[in-house]
């Protein structure tokens, strides 16, 4: 399959803030990630990213993420 790269927006709620997320989505789906900022804003934590790799890949990360209450964003 392609390798794509995707830039994201992820909104990790409070409760989220001292899980291993980036870490997880690189280990279990096989993504290369770049940071290109975070903030913490409020009680939530906003990180721009982007990820490469396959694309079913991607989506399965990004899905894991959302069942953990993390909002995404496709970055413009």
């Amino acid at each position: 399959m392609a390798i794509v790269k995707k830039r994201m927006i992820l909104i990790i709620p409070e409760e989220m803030l001292l899980e291993p997320v980036l870490y997880t989505i690189n280990q279990q789906y096989d993504l290369k990630i770049s940071i290109y900022n975070s903030d913490l804003i409020g009680n939530e934590g906003i990180m721009k990213l982007e990820l490469e790799g396959e694309e079913k890949q991607i989506e399965e990360g990004l899905a894991w993420a959302m069942t953990r209450g993390i909002r995404v964003e496709t970055a413009g």
